[in-house]
This record gives structure tokens, sequence and C-alpha cells, in this order.
């Protein structure tokens, strides 16, 4: 045996030689999918090396990076397909920041000729050939643009409102009977005394929306009382820092990397440090809020809404305390008084030369991921938020999740342009559904019911007070939020939709769906200009006045059953909902085909449980990524497994030409010895295995998969990894073998580990998990062969271990898949997608209208069934191709290098496949040709199986002995 893997090293060696030596004269080629399925080669331009990666390179990483930088060159779109384990991340570094170094340099090339020919244009004019004013005219340096005049009138102070004369005038009062000088007051002393004077009666006055006249009277703006110049209460050190940032020329062309979640851009992070473009290349690391506070009193609040919302109050407060300050320098009460060190706002963004100190850090540092940035950020006790935030302007590569860019909103916050730049979209598997899904808009009947009774309290302490363009549209918002509520079958409003809905038959609680126009003509809210209400939202501020004086409500006397609650959750609770019918408001003005609106009546039976709710649901993605597409100069698609290409293709750019597309897939590094995957359709006692939604419940087929797992335990070593469908099937699985004395067969060889459903605990189990494979598989199982040799653990597909965890090594050397994880055909959502992609016609790009089975849901999987079965094409592939998807994501977790090895169970009847029948359409086909080509479609029997899984293993460790 030892002479026989001598010998096959010693071939490898000699064909890894003679694989180097050809390298050089290979052609790169790019593998492009035909709409019939056919396949073609396309020859690139000419062949390039990339002496910056780390690493010895393979072919194929070699051919990847070459397809990249033609894909950068040539613009436009392109999808790039690498196995996980290939070295992809590494790879899209090393191509494409040699592509903007290249590229710079070819600009400043440009730059450099086209200065030397105009200097020699104007040494041929000759300066004699000038009238004598215009050879002694110096040219202003200081002129400004338009942009920088208007900025800096801003930091002035103009168009910025001022206070109200009375109040004043009431300030000023207040001081001279408190006997001061005006001159000589402490800034803290007239906050006091404005405090005091709220206290005594005035303070609702700041509630009260300013007068504003509808667009037909004054183009839609708010009608400003008193007039001039206020100063501005930014120190000078802040006009010198936005000075400087606007000197500071914007690094151009871009890259923008982004990816899902956080721990993979820290991970691109990390693979960016290994290679020499670290030093090369400003780096800057962006994410959400949550990621990146450091202020424990909004950290703790823990959800992300919230953080959200807290964050931007806290910055409104701080634009109101520097509004007081500006309003007291006005009277002359404190002229050379100092900012109060007890204003409110967040204390990490009132230092801002430690705003310019973090900046410095972060460059001097060289890349560096999010928990670097939050550390600097605690270290110097400014916010790294902000702080990275303030670097993307000279970045040369910004690293950012998926929300911050595709997003259009998220950008013009973030202030990106994508002109020029290059967008690369990592794990661009399931980029469609993550693109329509943010464009998701929902709010409970809870948040509504608040929303509605905050208004009401409002428009009845102020409606005598308020002018009639404020008059008319906070009634437009209340007659708004009445319908909703009346769609929800709120106890206190009823509607004409009941009828409807009681007509149907349906049950107490049930979910329906309706496209915008028939939302808004069964509410009888179809005349209302919602552009013109969204705009007066925006312009009015009457969210955060309503929310106020509610507040307000909330902790005075009259309600003194509330005294006790959380100050600030009150308000909270009522801005999110404030945010979530605003958003709810922007999707009822999209395209009536572009989404669907779902209308949820579930009633809680239990008051954690979520009760009605409204949801937009976005439908199509095509016109929201064309603006990304039309704005940069190219767009990459990356992943481990993009297929079917042409979903993606349908779902993103139907409009773009075959051969406009440049695609590019490539096998996987390890060699095809070092993976098994196998179909197990039977178990230990000859039982199928049927895990379809119907089947998967018996108490036999679980029994077996039982059986099948204790005995796999035997002669797996080290860790497996068992992916269920959902983990409410695990939980049932998992109780059925405690109750069997499963659970207590298997943990006699291996310790069994449970993903957990709160996300935060997969890194505490993960590390257990790790190190007890890492203990147990050194002792010496020789001397006792019936001791522990490792570990399971049961994971969820579609959780967070299914997709970003790797299990290289002993952390997976088997991964077991159970059953064919479809999505549940109960939820509505699914089902509105799939009928829209059903309908949609790629030759003229619309969508036909398709008739399903039934629009009226009852919260049971049947009426999905219906829709499933009616589907004839388009929206039953795209069923099963998230099924496959899925699958492909959990067990492609097992392979990471070259070196690595593992068995790969399929575990359900359906797997199963003759080899001379097998259509394009089996799920099997689905799978990643690295895998595909391995695939062993069935075995006779358990027995056949341990063997096959035996020899492997043996195989394997009698590589690793002798190494």
């Amino acid at each position: 045996m030892r002479a026989h893997l001598n010998e096959m090293r010693s071939t490898e060696s000699v064909k890894k030689k003679k694989k180097q030596k050809k390298r050089k004269t290979l052609i790169p080629r790019t593998l492009i999918w035909g709409r019939s399925g056919e396949s073609f080669w396309v020859v690139m331009e000419e062949r390039r090396e990339f002496p910056a990666f780390p690493y010895e390179v393979y072919s194929i990483q070699l051919d990847f990076m070459n397809a990249l930088y033609h894909s950068l060159n040539k613009g436009g779109v392109a999808m790039l397909e690498s196995p996980t384990g290939t070295g992809k991340t590494l790879s899209i570094i090393c191509s494409a920041l040699q592509w903007l170094l290249d590229r710079k340099q070819q600009q400043k090339t440009q730059s450099v000729s086209t200065s030397n020919l105009c200097g020699k244009q104007e040494d041929h004019l000759g300066a004699d050939d000038e009238p004598d004013w215009m050879r002694n005219f110096v040219i202003n340096k200081d002129a400004k643009s338009p942009e920088k005049k208007t900025k800096e009138k801003r930091q002035l102070g103009f168009n910025k409102k001022i206070d109200r004369k009375g109040k004043r005038e009431i300030v000023r009062d207040l001081i001279t009977n408190e006997g001061g000088k005006e001159e000589d007051i402490e800034i803290e002393k007239v906050n006091n005394l404005m405090a005091k004077h709220e206290v005594e009666g005035m303070d609702e006055e700041e509630f009260l929306v300013e007068e504003y006249e509808s667009e037909d009277e004054n183009g839609g703006q708010s009608k400003r009382k008193g007039g001039g110049v206020s100063v501005n209460s930014s120190s000078e050190e802040e006009k010198n820092e936005d000075s400087m940032e606007d000197e500071e020329e914007e690094a151009r062309p871009k890259i923008y990397f982004c990816s899902r979640t956080h721990s993979q851009l820290s991970q691109f992070v990390k693979e960016l440090r290994k290679s020499k473009f670290a030093g090369e290349v400003k780096v800057v690391c962006l994410g959400s809020r949550k990621n990146f506070c450091i202020n424990q009193e909004v950290l703790k609040l823990g959800n992300s809404t919230q953080i959200n919302e807290r964050c931007l109050e806290l910055q409104k407060n701080r634009k109101k305390e520097n509004s007081k300050i500006s309003k007291t320098k006005n009277i002359g009460a404190v002229g050379r008084a100092r900012r109060s060190k007890t204003s409110s706002g967040c204390p990490m963004l009132k230092n801002h030369k430690r705003g310019k100190e973090f900046r410095s850090e972060v460059s001097q540092q060289g890349p560096v991921d999010i928990e670097d940035l939050v550390q600097i950020g605690r270290d110097l006790k400014t916010c790294p938020y902000y702080g990275s935030r303030s670097l993307v302007h000279t970045a040369d590569l910004v690293v950012l999740p998926y929300q911050s860019l595709l997003s259009k909103s998220s950008r013009e916050s973030l202030g990106l342009s994508l002109k020029d730049s290059v967008v690369i979209i990592d794990e661009a598997h399931n980029l469609a559904d993550s693109l329509v899904s943010m464009y998701d808009s929902k709010i409970t009947l809870s948040q509504l019911e608040l929303v509605h009774s905050h208004l009401e309290s409002y428009f009845i302490r102020f409606r005598n007070l308020l002018g009639p363009g404020n008059r008319r549209y906070i009634q437009i918002i209340m007659v708004l939020t009445r319908a909703f509520l009346q769609a929800l079958g709120s106890e206190n409003c009823q509607s004409s939709f009941d009828s409807v809905y009681n007509a149907e038959g349906s049950k107490s609680g049930f979910d329906s769906s309706m496209s915008i126009n028939e939302f808004l003509f069964a509410h009888n809210i179809d005349n209302i200009n919602l552009f013109k209400l969204l705009r007066y939202i925006e312009e009015s501020n009457i969210i955060h006045k309503v929310c106020g004086y509610g507040h307000k409500l909330a902790l005075s006397e009259e309600v003194s059953a509330l005294k006790n609650d959380d100050k600030g959750s009150h308000d909270e609770s009522a801005l999110s909902g404030f945010r979530a019918l605003v958003n709810i408001l922007l999707s009822l003005t999209n395209r009536d085909g572009d989404g669907r609106i779902i209308i949820s009546r579930t009633r809680p039976k239990c008051p954690k449980q979520q009760g009605g709710y409204l949801k937009y649901v976005m439908l199509t993605g095509e016109r929201i990524f064309s603006e990304v597409l039309n704005e940069a100069h190219a767009v990459i698609l990356a992943g481990g497994t993009l297929q079917p290409i042409e979903e993606t293709k349908e779902r993103l750019f139907p409009w773009l030409p075959l051969d406009q597309l440049h695609l590019f897939s490539c096998g996987h590094i390890i060699p095809p010895e070092n993976i098994l995957p196998i179909v197990v359709s039977q178990g230990p006692s000859r039982h199928s295995f049927d895990f379809s939604y119907s089947a998967r419940s018996s108490s036999i087929t679980i029994q077996e998969l039982g059986l099948l797992v204790s005995n796999l335990v035997n002669v797996v070593p080290e860790g497996m990894v068992i992916f269920f469908s959902s983990f409410d099937y695990e939980g049932q699985v998992y109780d059925a073998w405690k109750e069997l004395g499963i659970i207590g067969r298997i943990m006699k060889r291996k310790r069994i580990f449970r993903e957990p459903r709160k996300s935060t605990d997969v890194e505490i189990v993960l590390k257990e998990y790790k190190e007890t494979i890492e203990a147990l598989s050194h002792s010496s199982s020789k001397q006792d062969p019936g001791s522990r040799n490792g570990a399971i653990l049961l994971a969820i597909v579609g959780g967070k271990v299914s997709e970003g965890i790797n299990f290289s090594d002993g952390m997976g050397r088997c991964i077991v898949m159970v059953g064919l994880p479809y999505p549940s055909p109960a939820d509505i959502e699914l089902m509105e997608r799939i009928k829209h992609i059903e309908g949609f016609d790629t030759s003229s790009g619309k969508n036909t209208k398709f008739q399903a089975p039934t629009s009226w849901y009852s919260g049971d999987a049947q009426a999905g069934l219906d829709i499933l079965k009616s589907c004839k094409h388009r929206g039953k592939q795209y069923y099963e191709n998230l099924c496959m998807k899925a699958v492909n994501q959990s067990i492609g977790r097992a392979i990471r290098h070259i070196n690595d090895y593992a068995a790969i169970l399929l575990v359900d009847t359906r797997y199963t496949f003759d080899s001379s029948e097998r259509s394009s359409s089996h799920s099997t086909n689905k799978l990643p040709l690295w895998i595909k080509s391995r695939l062993v479609s069935a075995t006779k029997n358990y027995g056949e199986l341990h063997k096959l899984l035996h020899q492997f293993f043996k195989f394997h460790k009698g590589k690793e002995d002798i190494e």
C-alpha cells in the first residue's frame, strides 16, 4: 500500500511540473452557457501573470485572475464562478487591485501627456499675442465653485432657521431679570433659564410644525417666520475640517467590494493583508451602526432598528443644542462662551480632533476590518461608524455589505458615487432575492395603532394652531392609517373590505395578497397624491414633532400608568412606527406590477407573538440593478456556485444580450480522490429515505435516519455536520432520537452539538465543537476502539453555519444532507415571487398575468402546493433552484484547500438517478461539476456504503501518516 501511495505521489509530482511548464503557454478560456444549455469557449486577450499572489499559483487561479482582469478592462457585466476553497478571495484581490493600479498609472501617463501638449501649444502662441490687460490679469486661486460657496454659506448659517422673535425676547428678559450682564452669562445658565421657562408652560410650542403651503401655493416649501442670518454653532475646527476634506481629491476609479455578512468582509480584509497591495492602496471598511457603535447606552438596545433610530435621535439632539448656543450668541448673551460640556448628543461625536486622529490612525495601520476600527474608536473615544464613513472620499477600495451598496437610499446616505468605478459582489448566488428583499417594507398592527393614536392626540391639541396646509396633510395621514387599520381588521376600524374577505369564506386569521392598485381602490385611497405627501413628511419634520408630543404625554400625570416604563422606549417605538409607515407609503409609489401587498390578519396567541401586518414585497429587481449597472464602469458577480446562470440573468438584466455577458467557470483544485459524494437512498434496515414534506415526519423514517447516523459515527473520524431543512424539523428529529435512545448511542462515539437559533451564540458553539474534535481526535483511539473519536454538529440549511462557516480538515470529514430542503410552500411571499417569475416573458421583458388557483391563504401549505402544481416552467424551476442552491452552499463548506478531503452523503431517495436516463432537470444536475462528476448514484445496501467510507478514510489516513 505504501509503495502504491509513493508511486501515486511521484506521478502527481511529474504531472504538476509539466503543468507548471505549460502554464505560460496556455490561453485562458471562458466557459459560456448558451440559452439551450450548450457550451462553447471564448478566447480572451493576452495572458497575464500576477506576481502579487503570495503563494504558488494554481492554473485555475491564474485563469480566474485573467478572466477578472479582462472583464474589468472590457467593462459591463461579468459572472465569475470558482468553487469554495480554491482561493477565490485572494484571486479577486490580486487581479482587481493590479488592474486598479495599472489603470491609475495609465491615467497618470495620459494626464502628463496632455499637460505637455497644452504647454507646447501655449509656448507656440507666445505671450506677445495677448493684450496687456490679459497678461497682467491674476486668476483668483481662492475662487470657489458654486457648490463650495453653498456649503460655506451653510457653515456660516445661511438657509438655517432662527428662533421666533418672541422666544428671543423672553430669553433676553429672563437674563435681565436675573440681574446679570448679558455678555457675562455662562451658557449653562442660559440653558437652565430656558429650561425653567419651558417648565412653566411654554414648551408645547416646540411641537408645533411651521406653516406649510402646498406645491400649488408655494412650491411645497415651509413658510418660515422671521428672517436674517444666524451664526452657526460649529467650531472653527469643524469648518477647517470640512474644508480640508473638500480639498482632498476623490480617488477614482474606486473598487467597491461587497458581500453578505460582516464576517465575510473581515475575511476579505485578512486576505488583503497577505498581499503586497496592503501598503499600496487606501482601504476603508463600512458596516452597520450595530456593528460599529461603541456607545454602550445605545448598544444595549440590541435591535438594529432601535440602534439606528437612537443614533439619529442623538444627532438631532446635538443639533438642537448647537441651535440653542447659536441663538444665545445672536442675542449677545454669551459671545465668548464655549460649548457646554454637558450638551446633549452622542459623546463619541463631540471631539472633532479625535475624529481627525481616527482617520490618521486608520491610514497608518493600513487595511483594517470592522473589529479593528471599533477598537481604534474605543481607544480614541470617537465614533468608528462616522469615522469610517469620512474615509470613503479618498479610499481606493471600499469594503461594505450588500445593503450599503445595492440600496439607493443607503448609497446616497453614505455619499457613495459609482461613477467610473468597479463593483464586485461576492457570494452572488442569491443576489436577485437579496436585492429585492432590500426594498420590502412592513408595518405591524401595533405600530399602526400607536401611530394613529399619536396623530389623533397631536391633531386634537394643535388643530386650531395649525395652518391649512399642515391641517390638510395631517388629516390625510390619519385617513391612510385608518384605512390600513381597516385592512387589518382592527376592532376600532371596520370597512367594506371585511365583506370581501368574508365572501371568500376564510378563517379569522389569514393572509392575502393584492396589487398596489387593487389595494388603493379597495380602501378608497387611490385619489391621494403620495408623492406630495411624502415630500411634506420629509420637509415639515412632522414625524419628530408628533413623536415628541406623544412622548411628553406618555410621561405626564394624565397617563401615569406609563410612568414606570423606560422613558425612551415609548418615543423610539413611535418613531419606528412612523418610519415603517413612511416606508410603506414609499412602496405604494412603485409601479403596479413591481410588487404585491401582503395583508396578514393573524391574531397573536400570546403577547410576545406578532399579530397582523401589512407588507410590501418587491418582486422585480432589474430596474433596481440597472441603476448600479448604468453608473459603474464594471459590475462583477462572483461566487462559488452561480448556477443556474440563466435565472440570474433573467431576473437582474434580461435586456442584456448574451454575447455582452462575460462568464467564467472553473473546476476545483482538489484531486478527484479527495471527495466521496454518495446518494444514500435507504438505511441499515433497508427502509427507503423519503424526506418530502408529507412523509418526513414518519416515525419509521426518523428512526431509520437515527440508525444510519449511529452507524456512521463508527467509521467517520473527527467531525460530522448533519444539515436539516429547518430548526423545527431538527428539533422534532432530536426529540425522537432522545426518546428512542439513539442520542445515547451516538454520544458514546461523538459529542453532539446543535446550531442555536440565536446567531450571537453560534460562535460559542462552533468554538466548543472545534475544541472537542481537536482534543478527541488526538486521543489514543487505537487502545480503546470504543472511545469518542470526534463530534457531530446538527445544523440548519440557510442558517449561519451553512452560509459563512468553513469546516476545513477535521471539522467536516463528513457532510450529511438530510432530504431536499425545499422552502415552505406555506410562505405567501415566496408563492407571490413564484407566480411573478412563472408569468415573466423573457422575449418582451414583461410580466404576463399568471392565473393562480387561489389568491387567499389560510396558513397551511396546501394552497402553496396547488400553485406549484399549476406552474409549468420558470416558477417551478425557480423553486427547485432555491433548494439546490441551499444544498450546494451547505455541502461546499467542507473542502477548503487542496489537501482537504471529505465524504458527502445526500440522504433521500429523490437524489437517486440512472446515469443513462438522467434528465437535465434532475436535482443532481444542479450540483457543482466537481461534485457531480464523482457522485455515486446509489448503493445496494448500507454494507456497501460502509465499505466505501471505510476505504476512503483509510486511504487518506495512510497519506497523512506518510506525510
